[in-house]
């Protein structure tokens, strides 16, 4: 199973549930003939879990935790009933992605898509400013962290757009817009963050100042297109984790300049005229 047939069985889920509440979550537990408990004596770090019991579906989350966290919980655990998928918990925190399993990862991708709704959620998604100031604010309308959002955030936004987490200075998954996708833009887990990075700054102490400018082949892997990306990031140090929004400063992907490379080596460089071959329209929110 892949990301993208989890997707489709997301989607396919919400359109049986038939809501358009924000957020969905009493909508998804009727429509399941669930029963959600909300235990107060579970260990911090402990999220929650579901089981079967006389034919009716059971969903338990730890009361200690805040609601939008709890949330995602009910979610994810929808996402290990609807795909199948065993759990694989006990590995560490839930929030933890250092050694989250392939099947946990793709439950978290099935928890995103339903308790954000790409109906409810793109829309608001394309009138925002990119950065971590909207994902806040998407988060708490739609009561769901801001990890969960800001790679919600980066996979629906039109404009090339990248996720990052990152624990321990160390990439543990990355998030991609469509546009980045289609451009091979790649960031592997298991990765540090660049030096030169927000992520890496903030992470050393640094204090935040605001969205800064980085080039694109800094992050990306065998980036050959050039251009420059802005690179929004929030430390949390009680975790070690970062979260990184990284998009390009024109919006669009940069085109592949190689072949015009070539073709002035042929040619030689031809006289300056005043007129840039790329004229700048950037549109940075």
């Amino acid at each position: 199973m892949d990301e993208f047939s989890v997707v489709l069985k997301a989607r396919e889920f919400m359109r049986a549930a038939a809501t358009t509440e924000i957020p969905p979550i009493t909508a998804y537990l009727t429509h399941l003939g669930a029963r959600l408990h909300v235990e107060d004596d579970m260990e911090e770090g402990e999220d929650g879990s579901s089981f079967e019991r006389n034919g009716r579906f059971h969903i338990c989350v730890n009361g200690k935790q805040a609601p939008e966290r709890r949330n995602f919980t009910i979610c994810h655990e929808i996402s290990h009933r609807i795909l199948g998928l065993p759990s694989e918990h006990g590995h560490g925190p839930g929030w933890s992605y250092a050694r989250k399993s392939p099947n946990e990862i793709l439950c978290d991708v099935f928890a995103a898509e339903i308790l954000l709704p790409y109906p409810q959620f793109k829309p608001l998604v394309e009138k925002s400013t990119i950065g971590f100031a909207a994902v806040n604010k998407l988060a708490g309308k739609f009561a769901a962290s801001v990890p969960a959002t800001a790679s919600r955030f980066a996979t629906v936004v039109s404009t090339p757009c990248a996720y990052v987490l990152l624990e321990g200075g160390i990439v543990r998954y990355m998030a991609r817009s469509t546009a980045l996708r289609s451009a091979g833009a790649w960031i592997s887990p298991g990765t540090a963050a660049p030096p030169q990075s927000l992520a890496a700054k903030l992470r050393a102490g640094a204090p935040y100042q605001g969205d800064v400018e980085i080039a694109a082949d800094i992050w990306f892997e065998n980036w050959s297109r050039g251009g420059v990306l802005v690179e929004d990031a929030h430390h949390n140090a009680a975790w070690d984790q970062t979260l990184s929004l990284l998009w390009f400063e024109d919006e669009e992907v940069p085109v592949v300049y190689e072949s015009q490379r070539a073709e002035e080596e042929d040619v030689g460089l031809r006289e300056l005229d005043g007129v840039l071959p790329w004229p700048g329209r950037s549109k940075r929110r």
